[in-house]
């Protein structure tokens, strides 16, 4: 019979749930943990510098191991390690690709996406050998970054050899789908079993495989519910750090849903009931960015959705015109944050005014006399030049690093102007910009992006030939000249401090703003 001891074992103590104490306690043999017991107990009271001391340590002895692994893969990329018990006897996930995809979310997707720290990675990788929830949620976070398509331009070749990125990256998702039959993650959920949902729902967004990538993103959604990530009181049990990122987890899912939900007319599963992030909460990373980005989607709940998938019919134009007038002045002119923030945002901003607007017509609510202009047949030439006027000073790789997600965007827009310009007469403009230029640039913006020339310019190409005048649809695809909008010339491109201006529907976008995702998924 297994002795007790008056403790919870290492893993208990961190997961913080109850122990029996037994070797092995049952929650260990349950999510297929090593239980041990080898932590020593800190005492409680203030912590000062015994506790920075503790954490130099423990980040040394994080990195030995990381050191150990490294040595031991540099020998042969995807050959089985000597324990065929190990969670990681494959050989699939490597140190160096686990410091690549780390640097690179960092980088480039923790501020869309501000869900975990270098502390809590390094925290994975150190139970990288025992935890088979730390070893999927690995897998499924590298599989995510190689699938991105802004990981390419990173050092990750020498990484990955021959094979491409989306063959490693399938492999990766095949790793952590095998690994997580072996334990219960339904029946006991971790914050560590939804994120893994997350990402793979990422994955296979990514893969333009939306059938499983629904049921991934139903899974994180099911689980956080499950956990009672909706519930308030749930925030106050546990340390500081842990219950931020749970929150920030809840709120990405929260986004990530809406956005997906209008893309591919589903249902919504959460609701706005719980506290948002506090911008003070981590000085050194602000998030005011992902808190707008919240806000921008918080307006899309069970009525618009139900709207927008014909399950409900009670709408109205003042309603929709109040949105419209919300979102149009949803961001402040100016925001500090990043570029990849900015492009995410922005671009967000514009779809979903687009999206309003597709509403309002299909409840036959617009009018070619409407003083409000969102209300007007005519509104999306407003909205491409407004998302023109802010790509028009983004970066590539910028926009790159959103992947498929934010490219989908860019061609909804396009097609609605394209629609719009069939049949709305178009006043005679021979010396300034138009709707032509617009489109113009939206087509070439699209084409240089990654998975757009193959996936959707052509479709544009297609929609573009089928339904404008042949006089029109040539001069479309002649070779662009890059256009410029009128916009406030003393507002920089990004800035690091707060503004009370909005943003207007009734002028150019003064690009300058940051935060997501993305949610958003790749390619």
């Amino acid at each position: 019979m297994a002795s007790a001891t008056k403790r919870a074992c290492d893993a208990c103590h961190r997961r913080k749930v109850r122990c029996n104490g037994q070797h092995s306690c049952g929650n260990c043999s349950q999510a297929g943990l090593a239980c041990t017991y080898d932590a020593i107990p800190q005492k409680k009271g203030p912590k000062g510098s015994r506790a920075k001391v503790i954490s130099e340590l423990r980040l040394k002895e994080h990195q030995k191991r990381a050191d150990h692994r490294r040595q031991d893969s540099m020998h042969n990329y995807g050959s089985p390690t000597s324990s065929p018990s190990s969670p990681t006897s494959s050989g699939l996930l490597t140190q160096e690709l686990i410091d690549g995809c780390t640097e690179f979310y960092l980088a480039q997707l923790y501020p869309t996406m501000p869900i975990m720290q270098n502390e809590q990675l390094w925290a994975l990788v150190a139970e990288i050998d025992t935890s088979m929830e730390a070893y999927c949620l690995l897998c499924s976070f590298c599989a995510f970054m190689l699938i991105q398509p802004g990981i390419e331009g990173q050092p990750m070749k020498p990484l990955i050899g021959s094979c491409s990125r989306t063959s490693i990256g399938r492999r990766l998702i095949d790793e952590a789908l095998r690994k997580r039959k072996s334990h219960d993650y339904i029946e006991n959920p971790s914050v560590d079993a939804v994120v893994t949902s997350f990402f793979l729902f990422g994955c296979f967004f990514g893969l333009d495989k939306h059938n499983t990538a629904w049921f991934h993103l139903r899974e994180a959604t099911t689980l956080a519910q499950i956990m009672g990530m909706q519930d308030e009181k749930t925030y106050t049990i546990g340390t500081r750090i842990a219950m931020m990122n749970m929150r920030r987890l809840f709120w990405l899912l929260f986004v990530t849903e809406r956005a997906y939900a209008l893309q591919k007319h589903r249902p919504l599963s959460l609701h706005a009931t719980i506290n948002l992030p506090s911008v003070a909460e981590d000085p050194s990373k602000p998030i005011a960015g992902f808190i707008h980005l919240v806000n921008l989607y918080r307006p899309f709940d069970d009525t618009f959705v139900g709207l927008w998938n014909k399950s409900r019919t009670d709408c109205s134009t003042l309603w929709l015109a109040h949105l419209q007038t919300r979102l149009s002045q949803a961001l402040p002119a100016v925001l500090g944050g990043t570029e990849t923030q900015a492009a995410d945002l922005r671009t967000s901003q514009h779809w979903l005014r687009t999206i309003v607007w597709q509403l309002s017509i299909t409840n036959n609510f617009l009018s070619s006399t409407s003083p409000d202009s969102s209300m007007t047949f005519g509104y999306p030439i407003e909205i491409a030049k407004d998302l023109v006027a802010v790509t028009s000073q983004l970066s590539q790789r910028s926009m790159e690093v959103h992947g498929v997600g934010l490219i989908e965007k860019l061609f909804d827009v396009a097609c609605t102007l394209i629609d719009v310009m069939s049949c709305v007469p178009l006043e005679s403009q021979h010396f300034s910009v138009g709707p032509q230029d617009y489109l113009n640039h939206l087509v070439h913006l699209i084409s240089t992006l990654r998975a757009g020339r193959s996936r959707y310019l052509p479709l544009l190409i297609t929609k573009i030939s089928d339904t404008l005048p042949p006089y029109m649809a040539a001069s479309i695809t002649q070779p662009m000249v890059p256009i410029k909008v009128e916009q406030s010339p003393e507002i920089p491109i990004l800035q690091h401090q707060d503004s009370s201006e909005t943003h207007s529907s009734n002028t150019s976008s003064p690009y300058s703003t940051p935060p997501f995702l993305h949610y958003y998924p790749l390619s």
